[in-house]
């Protein structure tokens, strides 16, 4: 990774951005969504973090290797999308204020821009140290269609919503963090959880248009997700 006093000045206006997740296992709601923010706004790249412990949900079913493996394979067909395993390195809880105050070390005062589902971000004061997100990182906020979410947050997030609202992406470059810009996608309605159900039931080609071919090829050849699981894992970052 090359820190931003080394990056040419463009590069170090440039956004890293962030989706976290437990992929349990990635699926197309995760890549497309990861995708289409990063063409909408002309980012170089976006990192998928997958979490080692969710702090807010059950453990991951698979393996932290094999969430890792699953990535990888799937991102070959997304360019501009790079797996990041700095969390399942790590170990533990995964927090992601953690996360970001480590990145932030790493690459100075070039933005950072994390990405959330509108759920995700409704939840956001239920997080640890919520507030210090602000200071290590822009927030894009995917809207979810029906769902008009001045009307929908808790006080204390509405609070920052008004005072940190921003309309032009241009204010995720001119500045390392501190925005929340909304970035409508394509919606993709998959869950880890119905992907893992039908794997159990013997039904995994049912799922053969959710997931990558090969990460469907994984799944079949290392028997992950024989057997029932509880909650969906699937998050659009959560913790």
């Amino acid at each position: 990774m090359t820190d931003a006093g080394q990056d040419s000045p463009r590069r170090a206006r440039e956004p890293i951005a962030l989706l976290g997740g437990t992929f349990d296992p990635v699926h197309y709601g995760h890549l497309r969504l990861a995708d289409d923010v990063r063409n909408a706004l002309g980012f170089r790249e976006v990192r998928l973090v997958p979490s080692a412990t969710p702090p807010h949900r059950a453990p991951a079913q698979a393996s932290g290797d094999d969430r890792v493996a699953m990535l990888d394979l799937a991102v070959r067909d997304f360019p501009g999308l790079v797996v990041d395993t700095r969390e399942i390195a790590r170990g533990g809880r995964s927090y992601t204020v953690d996360t970001l105050e480590r990145l932030r070390a790493e690459v100075g005062g070039r933005p950072l821009a994390l990405l959330l589902g509108a759920d995700a971000f409704r939840g956001l004061p239920s997080w640890h140290r919520f507030r210090e997100l602000f200071d290590l990182a822009h927030l894009i906020v995917v809207p979810r269609p029906g769902l008009v979410l001045e009307d929908a947050l808790p006080p204390e997030l509405a609070a920052q919503w008004r005072a940190r609202r921003v309309t032009s992406p241009e204010a995720l470059r001119a500045a390392p963090a501190g925005s929340i810009y909304v970035q409508p996608v394509t919606p993709n309605p998959i869950s880890s959880t119905q992907i893992r159900n039908a794997v159990t039931s013997g039904e995994a080609k049912s799922i053969a248009a959710l997931v990558p071919p090969q990460v469907l090829a994984y799944i079949e050849s290392h028997r992950l997700y024989s057997q029932p699981t509880g909650t969906d894992t699937h998050r659009t970052h959560a913790s």
